[in-house]
């Protein structure tokens, strides 16, 4: 199935779920753009849909004796922690921990969802989010994506919810949400403690399709409530934080994939500073974290960028000394 070759009652399905409009706009906008190189997005150059130049990187791998140690690597995901002061956070939600798994790529290659599995395996949590990309490809069949969802989601645990990326169609909403994965497209949700809230809120691909609706997503929450914004880039920061979010939880850059030692990057595919492209990060009270990502494109390979699952500690106050712990804290 492509973007342009969808049944009637996927279409009335999709269209009770988001609307006529939002609909129309997403296929259309899939349709027009699929496999563009050049121009559309907030990127004028998408590297992922050069598809020759596949070939060419991995190739060039071999050639250095380094594309072998690069898949090795990229089955390795590693579990991160970091940790998010908000003042305001009400006592019920203090310690909370927020599971983020973005950028799965899960059908890149057959052994990508049994390291997930792996990685997620034994690591506790109050709520699981996934920012985007379970798709290798841009564009065309889907199917192998969410069947890698469906083996993954056996393995999480409690409430799951995500949000698509760039590499997703519209399409695969309804599996998703088949298996129990609350899709957040421009929507927001309450989760409850006794009488506290948090506002969880997801905005649709921000970076190529660009179908993202902040404002929908952000007006139900009420003045001062504790806000969590998923999106699956960083691009839209600026936006988040005047729509004062207190927590942005994005993906997209992979932190470059495939660095040069000490973790610098060769690109990210994204038009923010590279400050916001791996990692904490703060601007305003925005309190933003971008994820390098558990899977891999273009090639199934990592060097000096290893792959990642994070654990979002959610605080009242800072506790100093704690080891492991990667602290939100640069001032942008």
């Amino acid at each position: 199935m492509t973007t342009y070759s969808i049944d009637q009652a996927m279409h009335e399905l999709l269209q009770q779920r988001v609307g006529k409009v939002h609909l129309q706009q997403r296929l259309g906008i899939e349709k027009d753009y699929e496999r563009k190189v050049f121009g559309q997005g907030r990127n004028f150059f998408h590297i992922e849909n050069w598809y020759s130049l596949h070939s060419v990187i991995r190739n060039s791998l071999r050639l250095f004796l380094m594309h072998g140690r690069g898949m090795r690597n990229a089955r390795k995901i590693e579990l991160r922690h970091n940790n998010i002061i908000l003042p305001r956070l009400a006592p019920a939600f203090d310690g909370y921990t927020i599971l983020q798994i973005s950028d799965l790529h899960l059908d890149m290659a057959s052994d990508f969802p049994q390291a997930l599995i792996e990685a997620v395996t034994g690591v506790e949590y109050d709520l699981c989010v996934l920012t985007g990309d379970f798709r290798a490809n841009t564009f065309g069949p889907f199917q192998a994506a969410v069947d890698g969802m469906r083996q993954v989601r056996k393995h999480l645990n409690g409430p799951v919810y995500g949000v698509l990326g760039n590499h997703d169609t519209i399409q695969m909403v309804p599996g998703l949400e088949a298996m129990d994965i609350r899709m957040l497209l421009n929507e927001h949700v309450v989760i409850e403690r006794g009488a506290d809230q948090l506002h969880l809120a997801g905005i649709d691909d921000p970076h190529y399709y660009r179908a993202d609706n902040m404002e929908k997503a952000a007006d139900p929450i009420p003045d001062g409530g504790i806000s969590i914004l998923l999106a699956h880039s960083p691009e839209v920061y600026r936006h988040a934080a005047h729509a004062d979010f207190d927590v942005m939880l994005c993906g997209h850059t992979h932190g470059g994939q495939i660095c040069l030692p000490g973790g610098l990057p060769l690109m990210c595919n994204t038009s923010c500073p590279r400050a916001f492209c791996s990692g904490a990060w703060n601007y305003h009270q925005l309190n933003g974290y971008t994820s390098a990502g558990s899977g891999s494109c273009i090639v199934d390979v990592r060097l000096n960028c290893p792959p990642e699952i994070t654990l979002h500690h959610l605080r009242a106050r800072a506790f100093p000394g704690r080891a492991g712990v990667r602290m939100s804290g640069r001032l942008r």
